[in-house]
């Protein structure tokens, strides 16, 4: 496999709110009982998220957490807007964001829409069709025999299966490039009521979307997808879930997820490593999905990483929340901007228990004349 990116592009709602704003506003529609409010507040904190970005903000500059949509708890029972309401709300919110995203993947390619040969989009909080895909085709005028592929319902690794998608079109269509999308509106879902694990998802996911622009052509100069590799972790299918309700999706989330990653990971990762040659003492930088601080803590710790390895996922988190398949694409956005060491891992989780992962590697254009492909041994500490 040789899929090189030539752009990525990431666009996040243009309102936002404060983690301390977004728990105060979590206590109108009863997530935390009577008397537990300020362990809602801790809840919001631990979570290392300064802010998060939503299309049903109403106040653009950020400064208050105006919004609409969601009405106050009027009792226990009360589960906010139906399905069908929040589904209006994606067919109305999603093509712009994810098509804005897609603009600016093609522009950091220096590619014109009128290249592109085929389109794969990526999405699990939303369904509508005619969809985003068409919705992009339209807006930036791609060619009506443009192939559309939609991946659905994945949940946060699903930018990689579409990855290996679009990986494998790229491969039959040499020298022709291809779109990836993804797009979540998380913040549609939102939960009324105290379950804990509800509660836990709605303190940290959020909206963004993000692109790529790749093409096959080995040798060209970028950073290339060389291996991909999905595992499905034992007896863990109850521990993850995501499924359809009456007022909205729905998260199953067991505290137990990042035990049962963190003991399957490290054989998980060296199989891929193996795979191409490789050992975890030759990867120069990482791209893990900030499912959470639990979850990167754990990461790093049963991977033997060293703090700043993980600083990027930890940046994304922060800034941005957790936007479930788009957010692996913010980071790899931020490591290719500060021309990070290669090779590259990048890791997500998701229903299953599924480790989905890739590695990367560079192909440099050499001031000396001629393209080799290089693993580009790492420069900054790991």
């Amino acid at each position: 496999m040789s899929f090189t990116l030539l752009g990525i592009g990431t666009r996040s709602p243009d309102r936002r709110i404060a983690q301390q704003d977004a728990a105060s506003l979590a206590l109108s529609f009863a997530n935390a009982e009577p008397g537990a409010e300020r362990m809602l507040a801790a809840l919001y904190r631990q979570t290392r998220i300064r802010s998060r970005g939503s299309v049903l903000l109403d106040d653009p500059a950020g400064e208050a957490y105006a919004q609409r949509f969601f009405a106050p708890a009027t009792g226990s029972t009360d589960g906010g807007p139906s399905t069908g309401e929040r589904m209006a709300r994606y067919a109305r919110e999603a093509g712009p964001l994810v098509t804005a995203a897609v603009a600016a993947a093609l522009g950091r390619s220096g590619l014109a829409p009128a290249d592109v040969a085929h389109l794969v989009t990526c999405s699990c909080t939303g369904f509508a069709n005619p969809g985003v895909d068409l919705e992009i085709v339209r807006e930036l005028r791609l060619p009506g025999d443009v192939s559309r592929t939609h991946v659905g319902f994945m949940g946060c690794h699903g930018a990689f299966n579409g990855l290996r998608v679009a990986g494998a079109l790229a491969a039959t269509s040499p020298g022709r490039p291809v779109v990836l999308a993804c797009v979540e509106l998380c913040s549609l879902h939102f939960q009324y009521g105290s379950r804990a694990d509800h509660v836990v998802a709605n303190s940290i996911f959020a909206d963004g979307a993000a692109a790529l622009v790749g093409i096959h052509d080995p040798g060209r100069p970028g950073w290339s997808v060389v291996a991909q590799r999905s595992e499905v972790l034992a007896d863990t299918a109850a521990e993850m879930g995501w499924s359809i309700g009456d007022h909205g999706f729905e998260m199953t989330l067991s505290p137990r997820v990042p035990d049962s990653i963190g003991r399957e990971l490290p054989a998980a990762v060296d199989r891929l490593l193996a795979s191409a040659g490789l050992s975890r003492s030759d990867v120069g930088s990482w791209a893990v999905h900030p499912g959470g601080p639990r979850v990167l803590g754990g990461v790093q710790e049963v991977l033997g990483l060293a703090t700043e390895a993980i600083d990027d996922s930890r940046a994304v988190l922060a800034d941005h929340g957790n936007m479930s398949s788009a957010t692996i694409l913010f980071i790899l956005a931020r490591l290719v901007a500060r021309d990070a060491a290669a090779p590259c891992v990048a890791l997500a989780f998701g229903p299953g228990l599924t480790v989905e992962m890739a590695l990367l590697t560079r192909v440099e254009d050499h001031a000396s004349g001629g393209i080799a492909a290089a693993w580009n041994p790492p420069t900054r500490p790991r």
